[in-house]
């Protein structure tokens, strides 16, 4: 028996690293039976059996599972965005960082084309944030040092609407990643998604990179009520003052005595990092426990 990591999952098939070899496998009759998939990330148990060919006999407990994308175990999502075509709403950053921080994900805004536009407005926001921020181009290297320093060490995440570069940052990072790079399409401000499959890069000892294939893959789907239930838990930067609003049980939106809303007034919050809250909350009030399992 031999442990490793999954780092490719296609058509049944599952690429485990062993740390001397890449074994591809089946997965054991049990895990239908029992409803569980192994997933790209997990650690599991392999029996080799010979000729690279093997079964993964056990998958080990998970620190987190996305289904989409169906990767577990991520340390950190790396959203790209944009401030050149197609610009990139803060909304959808702050939904996705949501998800992930309600996850136990650590979160990193990466603006790429800043060579095109130094995307301003976005990096003053999550410069403000909790959330860190930094700015690069996979056109001209500019920050891709920087980037490799906040993803090293980390199985990163990359998600992001689609054309703001997520493969070219990965050729741009290791131009043995050879990724199919898009078009973006002037009239419509969208790229073509060229990520087909979940599959993990290795960039160095200890760091891995999953292309995911943008925000619409990013649903937050059975987790709607526990986001509903911890969403200003989910706003980092809301959490020294959840406790010293007036009224208990305080959805930080429009009551007298809110001191989430006061930090906004203040400028100790970003208005755009407020405005996305209240967007999410009033989202998810349609949201009821028994919708759920």
């Amino acid at each position: 028996m031999s442990r490793g990591r999954i780092e490719k999952a296609l058509s049944g098939f599952y690429y485990v690293n062993t740390g001397h070899e890449v074994l591809q496998c089946r997965a054991r009759g049990k895990f239908r039976r029992e409803g569980l998939s192994p997933l790209v990330g997990d650690w599991v148990e392999v029996r080799e059996l010979g000729g690279g060919e093997g079964f993964v006999e056990s998958v080990e407990p998970r620190r987190n599972v996305f289904s989409r994308p169906a990767a577990a175990n991520i340390d950190q999502l790396v959203i790209i965005a944009s401030g050149a075509i197609p610009v990139t709403d803060p909304y959808l950053i702050d939904r996705i960082a949501s998800i992930a921080v309600l996850k136990g994900c650590q979160v990193l805004v990466c603006l790429n084309k800043c060579d095109l536009d130094a995307a301003e407005e976005l990096y003053a926001i999550y410069q403000a944030s909790a959330i860190p921020v930094l700015r690069v181009s996979a056109e001209t290297g500019e920050g891709l040092e920087q980037l490799r320093q906040q993803i090293n060490g980390k199985l990163n995440a990359f998600t992001g609407n689609s054309g703001v570069g997520k493969s070219s940052i990965l050729n741009a990072l290791h131009p043995g990643f050879a990724q199919p790079v898009g078009e973006v399409s002037q009239a419509l401000g969208r790229g073509r998604h060229t990520t087909r499959h979940v599959e993990l890069f290795p960039l160095g000892a200890d760091t891995y990179i999953i292309d995911t294939p943008g925000f619409s893959s990013f649903d937050a789907g059975d987790l709607e009520l526990e986001l509903k239930e911890h969403l200003p838990e989910t706003f980092p930067e809301f959490g020294p003052y959840l406790d010293d609003c007036r009224f208990v049980g305080c959805s930080h939106t429009k009551e007298k005595g809110c001191a989430v809303l006061q930090a906004v007034r203040e400028g100790k919050i970003p208005a755009s990092r407020h405005k996305s809250y209240v967007r999410l909350w009033q989202e998810l009030q349609t949201v009821k426990a028994w919708d759920r399992k």
